[in-house]
């Protein structure tokens, strides 16, 4: 027992390949938030700083919470999945009460509360995957049948469409991608799957064009020089970031675009300052990091010892990659401009907090099925 217990406490290769990756991105959010951050916080706060610390808070937190969730057996987990719905369509609804919720350009994301804020929908987000694993993985001798996927598909629609009123047109692509992926490697038929797949390609353009900033936002992605102070100017912008690169950079905290030319250039938009600073060798790099994580994280989730673990990190492989593909597609001008965070790396604690949690069910699920094995030899 003494053996067997001691085991399960410690990780092996690929538990600890992914947990040097979420290290070395972290560690690089946090140098590259001050380098893209600190002349505008000590131009409007004061504090220099003040970006820095708060994701130094958010790493911290985010540790708490991957050690937390790397202990709590996952499978217990599943008594929490409608309590998870339930408080994230909770928080879901407040951001659109007065005083409660924050309104920032024009959208309504984020909670205040006690001086701090927060964005449910990256909740939300893993908060769908908690379900669809559940629901998939005990369902999946009945997955076959539309009725089963009733649930799921009315909980993906319920997240989506409150995210979509935020308004929050990318965190509504990263759900609904998310939802597609689980429910294709929980098994689907593929009648269903096209079926779900085709109304999901179709409603991108309706969604675009119900609303006239979107189809500003997309006239100023096919050509963003007709209105380069206006809609095209961020990614003119980001272009221009990324275009002075070139291959090495100009050098850690020498970017030109974050002295007020670039927007957001902290968050949603830091990919653009790391491949100024970095250059595309950098760029490259950063991407590499994740593409290993993705990778090993696909690993566990085949060597897993049931289908609900199975099923979690692959959900939570899944939002990782939809996140970063979609962030930089954004500020590289493959895809019109939508605000989405980069993984890890973008300020923001909510997000870190999250992300570094779901990486602790991740390595929980790893420990598991090491300790299964363990057992069975």
């Amino acid at each position: 027992m003494k053996k067997n217990k001691k085991n399960f406490f410690k990780m092996d290769t690929t538990a600890w390949v992914v947990l040097i990756c979420i290290i070395l991105l972290v560690v690089f959010g946090c140098i590259m938030v001050y380098s893209a951050s600190y002349y505008s916080a000590g131009l409007n706060g004061g504090n220099q700083y003040r970006f820095l610390i708060k994701q130094i808070i958010g790493v911290l937190f985010g540790f708490a919470g991957l050690i937390f969730f790397m202990i709590f057996p996952y499978n217990k987990l599943k008594k929490f999945k409608w309590w998870a719905v339930l408080i994230s369509v909770v928080l879901l609804v407040l951001v659109f009460v007065p005083v409660i919720g924050i309104e920032n350009y024009g959208a309504r994301r984020w909670i205040g509360a006690f001086g701090f804020s927060f964005q449910p929908s990256e909740i939300a987000k893993f908060a769908l995957v908690l379900f669809c694993a559940c629901h998939l993985s005990d369902n999946y001798e009945k997955v076959k049948s539309f009725k089963t996927l009733l649930p799921v598909l009315g909980v993906g629609a319920i997240f989506c469409v409150l995210i979509i009123l935020e308004p929050n047109m990318s965190i509504t692509m990263c759900v609904a991608i998310t939802l597609v992926i689980m429910l294709f490697v929980g098994g689907i038929s593929a009648k269903h799957f096209s079926a779900l797949a085709v109304p999901g390609i179709l409603a991108v353009p309706a969604l675009i064009f119900l609303e006239p900033y979107r189809v500003k936002r997309l006239m100023a992605f096919l050509d963003p020089w007709a209105s380069p102070k206006a809609e095209g100017f961020q990614l003119i912008q980001s272009l221009y970031s990324l275009g002075s690169g070139g291959w090495f950079g100009v050098g850690l905290f020498n970017s030109r675009q974050k002295y007020l030319f670039l927007p957001f250039c902290e968050s949603d938009f830091i990919f653009s300052i790391i491949g100024e600073e970095l250059g595309y060798i950098g760029c490259l790099g950063v991407l590499g990091i994740f593409a290993v994580l993705v990778c090993f994280l696909i690993k566990i989730a085949l060597e897993a010892k049931d289908r609900f673990g199975a099923l979690l990190v692959t959900g939570i492989a899944s939002i990782i990659a939809t996140q970063v593909l979609i962030n930089v597609a954004v500020v590289t001008g493959s895809i019109p401009p939508t605000g989405l965070p980069l993984p890890f790396i973008s300020a923001g604690s909510t997000s870190l907090v999250v992300f570094m949690s779901a990486i602790g069910v991740c390595l929980n699920v790893r420990k598991q099925s090491r300790q299964a094995e363990i057992n069975i030899n």
